[in-house]
């Protein structure tokens, strides 16, 4: 659900841009105590996995894929829909000015549904379904899948409210085939949400927030994210996502095609042209390893001088 340039007119544009800025602005302040010398790492391996992640898309009906969003997890994972926003915002940013993956003038927008909207109504139903579910943490991996599935919806609905917005598309027709499509990816996000909080409670329940745990090493989640990143995402599926789907079947693709200025990003579509197929995996390597650093060091800015 990467919004591209061209989609969005300058006062949409502007606007979800000024309200993300502030939105992040505030998180940096609220994400203080989640960033201890030891969530720092976290933080890390989570921005990391979502970056890796968001490059494998599956594919559902009618020739359209999804891919994991991430918000929801990224929360849960760090404890914080604060640290969760500073999570998936970087994965935006790093996107957009290294992979042309979602557009420089959409960034905002961007932001704001993925990596704001997504992640507090993950948060805030996962927290509710939890309670009413018996509050146990066994519940965590089924209130956190379907929570993500919702998140996904919702933000959804919020790139087709941006949509009409800037008159790109008719309100009675964009609500609908957004909802309709990305209802489908989200049962893929909650089924990967779940199963991945499903595996750490079992196997790393030091990755997850609660009780201080001893970190239990490296080794496992680097491999997993550079296998993901560098191999996995080979075999993502190449049909369009829900939002190129809809702006194919509605005509307002040329759109983005047409855009007359383009930033040049290094790594424009997860390509090395010249390498060919190694290529994406040589991007994805760097998208994955540019993801830690640059959340790890956000973590390190941010968190308390006494940590």
């Amino acid at each position: 659900m990467h919004i591209p340039d061209g989609f969005l007119s300058v006062p949409v544009a502007g606007a979800t841009g000024l309200v993300s800025a502030v939105a992040l602005v505030v998180a940096c302040g609220r994400s203080q105590a989640a960033f201890g010398v030891r969530r720092a790492p976290i933080l890390g391996l989570t921005t990391a996995f979502i970056f890796a992640a968001q490059m494998i898309n599956f594919p559902v009906a009618g020739g359209t894929s999804g891919h994991l969003l991430g918000g929801t997890l990224a929360a849960i994972v760090l404890g914080s829909p604060w640290a969760g926003m500073l999570s998936m915002s970087t994965v935006f940013i790093i996107q957009a000015v290294l992979f042309a993956d979602g557009g420089i003038t959409a960034l905002g927008a961007n932001i704001l549904n993925a990596g704001v909207i997504a992640v507090w109504v993950g948060w805030v139903l996962t927290q509710t379904l939890q309670r009413l579910l018996g509050g146990s943490q066994s519940r965590l991996p089924l209130a956190a899948g379907i929570a993500a599935a919702l998140s996904v919806v919702v933000a959804s609905v919020a790139c087709a409210i941006e949509l009409v917005l800037s008159g790109t598309a008719s309100p009675s027709i964009v609500l609908p085939t957004m909802t309709g499509v990305h209802i489908l990816i989200g049962i893929g996000e909650g089924i990967i949400t779940g199963g991945v909080l499903v595996y750490l409670g079992k196997a790393r329940p030091d990755l997850l927030p609660g009780e201080e745990k001893q970190f239990q090493g490296w080794l496992v989640p680097v491999i997993s994210i550079l296998l993901i990143s560098g191999v996995l995402s080979l075999v993502a599926s190449g049909w369009p996502d829900g939002l190129e789907r809809v702006a194919e079947n509605l005509g307002f693709i040329d759109l983005a095609e047409n855009v007359r200025v383009e930033v040049p990003t290094p790594f424009a579509d997860y390509e090395i042209k010249s390498l060919g197929v190694i290529g994406t995996s040589i991007a994805g390597l760097l998208g994955a390893v540019v993801s830690f650093a640059a959340a790890f060091g956000i973590a390190k800015v941010v968190k308390p001088k006494n940590a």
